[in-house]
């Protein structure tokens, strides 16, 4: 099979995330004036999100009420006084200023040469185009395509064809869809009608029944596939 279009998911994919998210988190706080606590905080952070995160994918909550609750539940557990609405925009801010590639990203894209190249991503499009922009992936990409922008969430099949529209593509068989996640990244292109690679750097058993069709564990396995698959 041979692909020229292809998609990638960013956090954890092509950025790695929990430096970026540990960081804008901690400075939120300190311009807050809260320094105390941090580690407590961020821990309850990450178990309310990740509930979230996964409502999003199910389409039970939208991103407009993860954006506000997850810090709004975080400051209700602790009793802290903050503005939730105020205090996200905050974070998303700093996390636009964050971006921590994963090594051999570039290598990878640079050795896919002449292809369309899109992200399409469940992140906020704020932080998400500020990130891409301060680093090496900025002008790489012919667009970014977000599901609070885009108004689907993977793994609903619309973000995907979102990307396809504005990279102009119909044919489904040219597109490969790479990303971290069995549950958004690879269940929403299976649900698509895409080809799939799994970024799997941890080597985690796929115990869902989604199945893609390829699994890498780094970029270079990627860049020696891709001799047979571009």
């Amino acid at each position: 099979m041979m692909y020229d279009v292809f998609l990638f998911d960013l956090d954890d994919t092509l950025l790695e995330f929990n430096t970026s998210e540990q960081n804008a988190f901690r400075n939120a706080f300190t311009e807050a004036g809260l320094t105390e606590g941090l580690d407590t905080y961020r821990a309850e952070y990450r178990a309310i999100s990740k509930v979230l995160w996964r409502q999003l994918e199910e389409g039970t909550t939208t991103m407009e009420e993860l954006n506000v609750s997850r810090f709004r539940q975080l400051f209700e557990a602790f009793n802290i006084g903050l503005d939730p609405v105020s205090f996200s925009d905050t974070y998303l801010t700093l996390l636009g200023k964050e971006a921590h590639l994963i090594d051999g990203v570039i290598e990878m894209l640079d050795r896919l040469g002449d292809v369309k190249l899109a992200i399409v991503t469940n992140g906020f499009i704020k932080a998400q185009i500020a990130r891409v922009a301060c680093s090496a992936l900025n002008n790489r990409f012919e667009t970014i395509v977000s599901s609070d922008e885009a108004g689907y969430q993977k793994p609903r099949p619309e973000i995907f064809e979102e990307a396809l529209s504005r990279l102009g593509v119909t044919d489904k068989s040219r597109v490969l869809m790479t990303g971290d996640s069995l549950t958004s990244d690879i269940r929403g292109g299976c649900n698509y009608g895409i080809d799939t690679c799994w970024y799997n750097p941890n080597g985690l058993e796929n115990t869902t029944d989604n199945t893609p069709t390829y699994e890498i564990s780094n970029w270079e396995e990627f860049m020696v596939r891709e001799k047979t698959i571009h």
